[in-house]
């Protein structure tokens, strides 16, 4: 009786341990950007590329004068990040997409502005 619950248990463990495998290797990385890294005029960046859940956004910078903020949709259309918003100054930012849309924007002063934002939808 005993063994067959450690058995049990062991397959269940096992299960658990390929599903994690299988979700982190189906995870991929994207670099915003590309070899330029997050700069002026991003927000075409994410254009014909295929984003899930899980996936990794990174964002290459020079943190003394650029950041990552975490927007809603209002934040990414005007510009201004909401009140509680998460700033990323890193310079060397992984940022997991969540399902649905996420957006993202420098909120230096005239950066948003100048495109440097981007609308990633996460299937």
């Amino acid at each position: 009786m005993v063994q067959g619950r450690c058995s049990a248990v062991a397959a269940t463990v096992l299960l658990c341990c390929l599903l994690l495998h299988f979700e982190v290797a189906q995870s991929a990385s994207f670099t915003v950007g590309g070899r330029g890294g997050w700069t002026f005029n991003a927000a075409a960046w994410p254009k014909g590329k295929r984003f899930k859940a899980g996936d990794t956004l990174v964002f290459n910078y020079n943190p003394s004068i650029h950041n990552v903020v975490a927007v809603n949709r209002a934040g990414y259309k005007s510009c201004k990040a909401p009140k509680g918003a998460k700033v990323f100054k890193s310079g060397k930012d992984q940022i997991k997409l969540k399902k649905g849309q996420n957006f993202f924007m420098c909120n230096y002063i005239g950066h948003c502005q100048a495109g440097m934002k981007i609308a990633v939808t996460a299937a």
